[in-house]
């Protein structure tokens, strides 16, 4: 019975200093914020964890108090930033920075959309051309956005959006980013039947397993979504 105990104390204490399988967990914030620690400790001088903890943060700087939210994503920043300077060629850290300085701009105010909106834009074009399908075509979707919410006077445009969500979509099928994002564009077009089409497949798209908070939250906002266009 004791020998049973410890092992499992100790595989309690594993998963606790494992980073990966913390992050796993992000849904509770608890654990992605040790997760963050634990790349902090390591991402001055190792990709991986650079990358990584600029990934938690972006979670954390999405999901956590509202208090917490700036310094994470500007934590998020930084890493990403150590991440493009350690591997330049790889793209996990482009689009991760990018993802942060998306958040910020989005959520703080015009002076922040203002001062990154083309670095947001460089670092995703960093990632199409290292690997344009990296995580899916993940950089198209998120370029999508990117031209859809950015006003036309400073370089938006919805058809060049929907060209890059199409992109994504060519690549992977079912990515709930880019469906969701191209139901936007469709219905801000005027196009609702296809927006509804659109959100019905994010609905109906199996959950991958790597980004099951994620895809969890897409598939109940496209359910609220598709109420407001069926009235």
């Amino acid at each position: 019975m004791l020998a049973t105990v410890c092992l499992g104390a100790a595989i309690v204490s594993a998963s606790q200093d494992d980073p990966d399988r913390l992050y796993s967990g992000r849904a509770n914030l608890s654990m992605a914020w040790r997760a963050a620690d634990l790349w902090a400790a390591r991402a001055g001088d190792e990709y991986e964890a650079a990358w990584k903890l600029s990934r938690v943060c972006y979670w954390l700087g999405t999901h956590a108090l509202k208090a917490e939210r700036r310094t994470a994503l500007e934590r998020g920043s930084d890493a990403g930033e150590r991440g493009v300077r350690l591997a330049a060629s790889r793209p996990e850290g482009h689009f991760w920075l990018a993802a942060n300085l998306g958040a910020l701009a989005e959520s703080f105010g015009l002076a922040q959309g203002l001062k990154y909106r083309g670095r947001i834009r460089s670092e995703l074009e960093s990632v199409i051309r290292i690997d344009p399908r990296w995580q899916g075509g993940s950089a198209d979707a998120a370029l999508g956005q990117w031209y859809f919410e950015v006003p036309w006077i400073l370089g938006g445009s919805r058809a060049k959006a929907e060209e890059h969500l199409r992109r994504a979509l060519a690549i992977d099928a079912s990515s709930l980013v880019a469906l969701s994002f191209l139901a936007d564009v469709v219905a801000a077009d005027g196009r609702r039947d296809e927006a509804r089409a659109l959100l019905r497949r994010v609905m109906d798209a199996p959950v991958d397993p790597e980004w099951i908070p994620e895809d969890a939250e897409y598939k109940v906002k496209a359910a609220e979504r598709l109420r407001r266009l069926s009235r």
